[in-house]
């Protein structure tokens, strides 16, 4: 029972955040405008400020555990081929397996990792999260945009002289520099980043500053999963209903099957396999749609998959949090 109490007190505050979210919107205090806004606040400024003060404030240099990183890098490509090979069996049409496929790998690892190890281990937390963030997420975008390119519905009006094939080419390639350009821009990496090298130059934090920092990023959580609760609509969930199934099982329970028990074998525990599972096993995260709607694809079982995982997650995670808390490994 106070295992169970345990991982409820982890997951029933963020699930009930989104619950919050949803209501808001519900009775018209949130709109798409106002939702579109916290999620671009909680991107470009919250998140990334909360990361940096999550790391700025921490010793990197003893921090520091090359093996959870390679880990969490390993483990995304290895993830991506054998989800790529699952979606040759349950997806037939090409441009669905490349949304099928993002949608099964990519976590909503920034938002959601720092909301449950900062809902478990409060401000004691010992930087697991932006770690794990920086194995896994430039991963996340490169492999995306990849999959996406070379999944693209065909345009139908192609014509045989090759014109339109070569500015779809010309195109992509456009689309790939920005891609590229897009995560070294990226606020999130950047946040860790100069967090990174504060922490390393061991640079003071004067209070002023620290007061205004964290006021900041303790808007990331609540206004980001309200956000993501405002977001969700029951009815998109129900469309492409037996691959997106697939996919989330994929999500919320398979990729935690395989590569847990390998994480705990290593030698990982406590704030380190949250952040794993959070990696492996958290909701899909909201770019996939905007991803895929802007590289050409139809998008419904993007906004599909993130539907389910979002609203599965709550129970997905309290379970494995349950197992983890039982095996006493965190």
């Amino acid at each position: 029972m106070q295992n169970l109490v345990f991982s409820l007190n982890a997951t029933l505050p963020i699930f009930f955040l989104m619950t919050l979210g949803n209501v808001f919107r519900r009775l018209g205090i949130i709109d798409d405008n106002a939702a579109a806004f916290m999620n671009k606040f909680v991107f470009k400024v919250a998140l990334p400020v909360l990361l940096f003060s999550d790391l700025a404030k921490q010793d990197f240099i003893g921090t520091w555990n090359p093996g959870f990183v390679l880990f969490c890098f390993v483990t995304t490509i290895v993830s991506i081929l054998f989800i790529s090979l699952l979606s040759r069996i349950f997806v037939k049409t090409p441009s669905r397996r490349g949304e099928f496929l993002q949608g099964a790998y990519r976590s909503s690892a920034a938002l959601l990792g720092i909301a449950f190890i900062h809902s478990i281990y409060g401000e004691s937390s010992s930087g697991m999260a932006p770690l794990m963030i920086l194995g896994s997420v430039p991963l996340y975008n490169i492999f995306a945009v990849i999959i996406l390119t070379v999944t693209a519905p065909e345009d139908e009006n192609v014509s045989t002289d090759g014109k339109n094939a070569e500015h779809s080419s010309a195109g992509n390639n456009i689309l790939l520099k920005k891609t590229v350009l897009g995560i070294i821009k990226n606020p999130i990496i950047l946040g860790i980043l100069t967090g990174l090298i504060w922490s390393v130059c061991k640079l003071p934090v004067p209070k002023i500053m620290d007061t205004v920092v964290s006021d900041v990023g303790a808007l990331a959580t609540p206004l980001g999963l309200m956000s993501m609760g405002a977001t969700f609509d029951y009815r998109k969930a129900l469309q492409n209903v037996k691959p997106a199934l697939v996919a989330s099982f994929i999500k919320l329970f398979l990729l935690v099957m395989i590569f847990m028990p390998v994480a705990i074998r290593l030698g990982f525990v406590g704030e380190q396999l949250v952040a794993i599972l959070v990696m492996l096993g958290s909701a899909t995260t909201v770019s996939c749609y905007i991803m895929a709607k802007n590289m050409g694809h139809e998008g419904t079982l993007s906004s599909s998959i993130i539907m389910i995982t979002t609203f599965g997650c709550s129970f997905s995670l309290t379970f494995w949090l349950f197992v983890l808390k039982t095996l006493g490994v965190i």
